[in-house]
């Protein structure tokens, strides 16, 4: 039997590269929850949330938690950091249409899954899981809190989570990030403040330079 000999368009075919790959994928997944507003993030923060593929970013974090035996429990259940200030690493990974990312402090861990529901971005933080609005206004990525569900099944009035505030943006050319909650009761359960480095990713160096369609 003969070897059929390649015709001359399959001696032209090359394996996809990984750039070609990247544009082959879909939009990342903050990329398809804001739509043309990822567009309006300021540099730091779009590379933050634009690759396909894994990335680990390093940075350092400032911690304030409540003081209150609610606070503490609450703050417990979802895994918050502790207080103080704190060197911080990031791990974002990609699984199919969903993100999970692991925040570093030290010894403790604060792991969490995030993906996209119609317009709204949603979060698994331990028991609880979150349904967010995304915004961008003068430069700053907003989470506005819009369903909390305990184990899935149980429904928490979204009022009580008038006081959770989640910011993301650019000083001087570096990710920072602002995230501070109170609940009723409880008071004060965390707030959170730091940077991180975003140029160099760590495993992956892509960058989206496609349209949004």
């Amino acid at each position: 039997m003969t070897q059929r000999s390649p015709t001359a368009a399959e001696s032209r075919a090359t394996p996809m590269n990984s750039a070609q790959a990247e544009q082959a994928s879909p939009p990342p997944l903050f990329a398809r929850v804001l739509g043309h507003a990822f567009h309006d993030l300021p540099a730091a923060v779009r590379r933050l949330h634009e690759s396909h593929t894994r990335r680990v970013h390093h940075g350092t974090i400032e911690v304030t938690r409540g003081a209150g035996w609610l606070s503490r429990l609450i703050a417990w259940l979802t895994a918050l950091p502790p207080a103080g200030k704190h060197a911080l690493s990031v791990v974002i990974e990609v699984e199919g249409q969903q993100e999970r990312w692991t925040r570093r402090m030290g010894a403790h861990a604060m792991p969490s899954r995030l993906w996209a529901h119609d317009d709204e971005l949603r979060e698994q933080l331990g028991p609880v899981q979150f349904r967010y609005r995304l915004s961008v206004h003068a430069g700053r990525l907003r989470w506005h809190v819009q369903g909390v569900r305990v184990l899935g099944v149980l429904p928490l009035p979204v009022r009580w989570f008038d006081a959770v505030r989640a910011e993301e943006f650019d000083a001087d050319g570096r990710y920072r990030f602002d995230v501070s909650a109170a609940l009723p009761l409880a008071g004060l359960l965390v707030h959170y403040r730091g940077a991180l480095d975003v140029a160099d990713a760590g495993d992956d160096a892509t960058r989206l330079n496609t349209p949004m369609g």
